[in-house]
């Protein structure tokens, strides 16, 4: 009996030790998770795409792009994923008049630039990242334009839960030809750059 009886208070200790233990290590689990990891969403309205492209003589031209979908988590002080959805059904110019503006949407949306009755979205989809130091990452991802997946690498800065990125992706990888002297000779003038840099910046839910 006072085999049994010692036995029985051990065990009881034993089990009383694990629970607490493990009550500890999950609370413990919880702040760490929840002190260094953010981002489920995307805010859509809060977060903006800013375009801008050009021609050989420098005269440029500037716009907006608008999210459909975006999803960001950042967990242990690096981006842990990332995927995002661009209409370019609703891309807007922000440089000429509405009636100007409107024509040079309309000519990007078209089979000449974007073609986007056929191909409504872009899509960016991070593949990895470097921690961030100093509020800033170093990030690979892959961009898919007109159904044609490229690489891209870009720098990040963090600020509070926003995101920030200058991207520069050049159109003639995407197959987007029109003025592109990637595919046409003695353009002259009438020359359009194919690098279009995008001024992203990201708030999350």
């Amino acid at each position: 009996m006072i085999f049994l009886d010692g036995n029985t208070r051990e065990f009881g200790r034993s089990n009383s030790f694990k629970m607490k233990h493990s009550i500890l290590t999950s609370l413990a689990f919880a702040t760490i998770i929840g002190s260094v990891s953010w981002g489920q969403g995307v805010d859509l309205k809060s977060s903006s795409i800013q375009w801008q492209g050009g021609n050989i003589t420098g005269k440029m031209h500037f716009g907006e792009v608008h999210l459909k979908e975006g999803k960001l988590i950042v967990a242990q002080n690096e981006i842990q994923e990332g995927r995002f959805v661009v209409d370019l059904t609703r891309m807007t110019n922000t440089d000429l008049p509405e009636a100007y503006g409107d024509k040079l949407i309309g000519h990007l949306q078209s089979p000449d630039f974007f073609d986007v009755q056929s191909h409504p979205n872009a899509v960016l989809e991070i593949q990895s990242a470097t921690p961030f130091k100093n509020g800033e990452s170093y990030v690979n991802a892959r961009v898919t334009i007109k159904g044609i997946t490229q690489p891209v690498q870009f720098k990040a800065e963090k600020a509070g839960k926003s995101i920030r990125a200058t991207l520069v992706l050049n159109r003639a990888k995407f197959d987007v030809r029109y003025g592109s002297g990637s595919f046409f000779d003695n353009l002259g003038d009438d020359l359009i750059l194919d690098e279009i840099t995008l001024e992203v910046e990201l708030k999350t839910t």
